[in-house]
């Protein structure tokens, strides 16, 4: 892939819509349209990565902007995995982190798979036995 053809890459939210269809498309766990509409807004920082104007990646980091901070929504469309995407979306990620972040913000993350290898090449390491992740989904219909 020459540089020319290099997908374009921005700091930039997607619309809903897009948002959602590439999450499943890459594997993710499916998202509702009104939480995405919300959480989206409210991204700490976005990359989408583009070829010709379409989605065929993406990543987030969510937080409280002081304290802590949360990597997520790291997506790459099935046909375009494993040419550099991912790397290039985090790289692009970490360096808002670092440039943005106050010291002593902790970054976490979830890893799914041997996703750890790739986030271990920018600092993250397994916090187990030590610490353990945790996570606790909201079914449709249990909201208030």
């Amino acid at each position: 892939m020459s540089a020319q053809d290099e997908p374009d890459l921005q700091l930039q939210i997607p619309a809903v819509e897009e948002y959602l269809a590439l999450r499943v498309a890459a594997g993710l766990s499916a998202m509702s349209a009104a939480g995405a509409r919300e959480g989206l807004r409210s991204s700490w920082c976005s990359v989408c990565v583009r070829d010709g104007g379409e989605l065929i990646g993406m990543g987030r980091v969510v937080g409280d902007g002081g304290l802590f901070l949360f990597v997520v929504d790291i997506a790459v469309a099935p046909a375009w995995q494993r040419r550099g995407l991912g790397r290039r979306i985090m790289q692009a990620l970490m360096e808002q982190v670092h440039v943005r972040a106050f010291p002593f913000t902790q970054v976490g993350l979830i890893a799914d798979g041997t996703a750890s290898l790739l986030y271990e090449k920018f600092g993250f390491r397994l916090v187990a036995p030590e610490s353990q992740g945790m996570s606790l989904r909201i079914e449709e219909g249990e909201n208030v």
